[in-house]
């Protein structure tokens, strides 16, 4: 009996010593522009703990957020649990418990500090829509600096080559997906103001606590799905143009694609249908709106593919 006490006791210190979470990465895709949902002006995702209140971590999720920002939410999925053991506040370890949620923006109270904002905005050398950005052109030179100050020479290459592999440097391929891997890497090199040893860090707007880099695993988790499951029409309205989808996975991808393979990928998976309507205000020739199969689904697994990224 006493040794059954023993472990109970042991079991409410370990839970008084750490408490679980729930933090939501809320996506919208508007006016050709991914948009995430933010508290407390854009410095936070929104937020709470894990409460005995809630019927499952999902539920919590939701409760938190539409507490929060009164957005009512759709498409949820789990996307990761942070547990590192310097994840503290107050003396206590946080386990977050993270969500990815795909929606379509509506209006948001700025009373409440509550806003949606381009993701960009917190990672703006990931846009890559206009090709090679000032802010990429500054990040390169800090990073070699800060690969060559080791007087270290393993260190020094092994950091010359998660460069070069990272960003894409020293005539490798850039990848979309490896957004978590670049953020870590800044902080790492001190280059981001969230880094214990962040000097003049680059454009790019803070998150409190690790929430950018919650975000940036969103990213990269939504960056990766869309090449292989239809869940980009979780972000579109029920009737949409094609150019309208592609600035959408344009939007996400932060990259253009080629037209003509865009639309013949969309037609042989048979993703959409057309609604018979065309869309007036354009501005110039009338395109046809369609809208998503969603007994696609139902029908057949749709096919992986890369994207038909233009050249």
């Amino acid at each position: 009996m006493d040794e059954v006490r023993t472990r109970q006791s042991e079991a409410s210190v370990a839970s008084a010593e750490a408490i679980a979470e729930l933090i939501g990465v809320i996506v919208a895709v508007t006016d050709g522009e991914p948009r995430v949902l933010t508290i407390d002006g854009g410095q936070a995702l929104p937020s709470g703990p894990f409460e005995l209140s809630h019927r499952s971590l999902q539920s919590g999720t939701r409760s938190w957020v539409e507490q929060q920002t009164h957005h009512p939410l759709g498409y949820v999925e789990q996307l990761y649990t942070f547990a590192d053991r310097d994840r503290t506040r107050t003396g206590q370890r946080v386990v977050s418990i993270s969500y990815l949620g795909l929606t379509r923006e509506a209006r948001t109270s700025a009373e409440q500090g509550v806003s949606w904002q381009s993701w960009y905005r917190y990672f703006p050398w990931e846009d890559h829509r206009a090709g090679t950005l000032a802010s990429e052109e500054q990040i390169a030179p800090r990073l070699r600096s800060w690969a060559e100050a080791t007087p270290d020479a393993t260190t020094r290459r092994e950091r010359q080559h998660r460069i070069g592999v990272t960003f894409g440097h020293d005539g490798r391929a850039w990848n979309e997906e490896l957004i978590l891997q670049r953020y870590e890497l800044l902080w790492e090199a001190g280059l981001v103001p969230e880094s214990p040893q962040a000097g003049n860090p680059i454009d790019g707007v803070p998150m409190t606590h690790d929430h950018r880099r919650i975000l940036a695993t969103g990213v990269a988790r939504l960056r990766a799905k869309i090449k292989y499951r239809p869940v980009v029409f979780e972000l579109m309205p029920p009737r949409f143009t094609l150019l309208q989808l592609q600035r959408a996975v344009e939007a996400l991808a932060g990259r253009r694609l080629h037209k003509q393979n865009f639309r013949r990928l969309i037609e042989q998976q048979d993703l959409v249908e057309e609604t018979g309507d065309v869309a007036t205000e354009t501005g110039g020739r009338p395109a046809k709106l369609f809208r998503f199969r969603r007994d696609v689904l139902a029908e057949r697994a749709v096919a992986g593919s890369k994207l038909p990224l233009a050249r």
